[in-house]
């Protein structure tokens, strides 16, 4: 598989609102684990009028830490990436407190499945999580579409930039006076990120790779891991990564592999085997994308499918 540049982030300062750029402070959440590296950072626009972007989970400590942060701001808008537990729960405290609106796509779209909690909250391969819990609660004041400006002030302007994918209604915001792109889980500085059906579609996420390799932003600022300030081999590298993932896939169909375990044990073999279940999930994100594509066809459905050669 091809390398990606993941990028180092020290060890964050808990409770601090770190001045990043010239109109950007970040408070990263003591809540490092496998799906948030060292925490959720929770971004701050401008001064004075302010935007928040994702706000995070509901900690004490975080929480506590954003207030002090910012005290004698005005809070205008509380952006939200999308609807995982680390990113938009603390929302519904900041807009009680500041009575800003919550903006964003939409809500987390509700899709029936019978596969819904295979995989979940496991690591995919090194750096590849699934995320834990989705805030099902968030519904946003106001909903914003592509290409929007989703909130502005005093020498700032956030332009909305839909990358669906990861979930349908991921969104990335774009500070336009720094060409930056605040990436949410779309782009993460430290990993890859997991793509899983049904609300994860592999087609999107890589239609949304071209769309932000094609913006040439100056850098990108995800939500979890440090900043990429030189964006383009980096996401060049996230895209060869997925592409060649996808020949794998359809290379292991048509060399008889007709099920997923069979195709994850084929893939995954020098991942623990424990976690092969959850590595089911990204194949099948490929496999699904596969048969649009016409490259295999699918008999039976669900468990039971089978993946065959064109």
């Amino acid at each position: 598989m091809s390398s990606i540049p993941f990028v180092t982030l020290d060890a964050p300062r808990y409770g601090a609102a770190v001045r990043v750029s010239p109109l950007v402070r970040r408070v990263i959440a003591e809540n490092p684990s496998k799906f948030t590296y060292f925490g959720t950072g929770t971004y701050i626009i401008g001064s004075g009028d302010v935007a928040v972007i994702d706000p995070g989970p509901i900690l004490d400590g975080h929480r506590d830490a954003l207030a002090a942060a910012l005290e004698g701001e005005r809070v205008t808008a509380i952006l939200i990436t999308h609807c995982h537990s680390d990113h938009s729960p603390l929302a519904a405290w900041l807009r009680e407190s500041s009575g800003a609106p919550t903006i964003a796509f939409g809500p987390h779209a509700i899709i029936a499945s019978d596969d819904d909690d295979e995989g979940e909250g496991a690591e995919l391969e090194p750096g590849m999580t699934l995320e834990e819990t989705t805030d099902t609660g968030f519904v946003p004041d106001v909903r914003v579409a592509d290409g929007d400006i989703a909130a502005a002030g005093t020498g700032w302007t956030m332009r909305a930039v839909h990358t669906p994918g990861h979930t349908s209604n991921h969104m990335c915001y774009a500070l336009e006076e720094e060409r930056s792109l605040f990436t949410g889980d779309h782009v993460m500085g430290w990993s890859t990120t997991v793509v899983s059906p049904p609300d994860g579609d592999m087609r999107d996420y890589i239609d949304s790779l071209r769309k932000v390799i094609a913006r040439n932003d100056a850098s990108l600022w995800p939500t979890h891991g440090a900043p990429v300030t030189d964006p383009q081999p980096f996401l060049a590298a996230f895209l060869e990564h997925r592409l060649e993932r996808e020949a794998q896939v359809l290379a292991a169909v048509r060399s008889g592999q007709s099920a997923i375990p069979g195709m994850v044990e084929q893939m995954y073999a020098d991942v623990r085997p424990e976690l092969h279940k959850a590595a089911g999930r990204s194949v099948l994100s490929h496999l699904i994308k596969l048969v649009d594509d016409r490259e295999i066809t699918v008999e039976g459905h669900g468990k039971s499918a089978r993946y065959l050669p064109t």
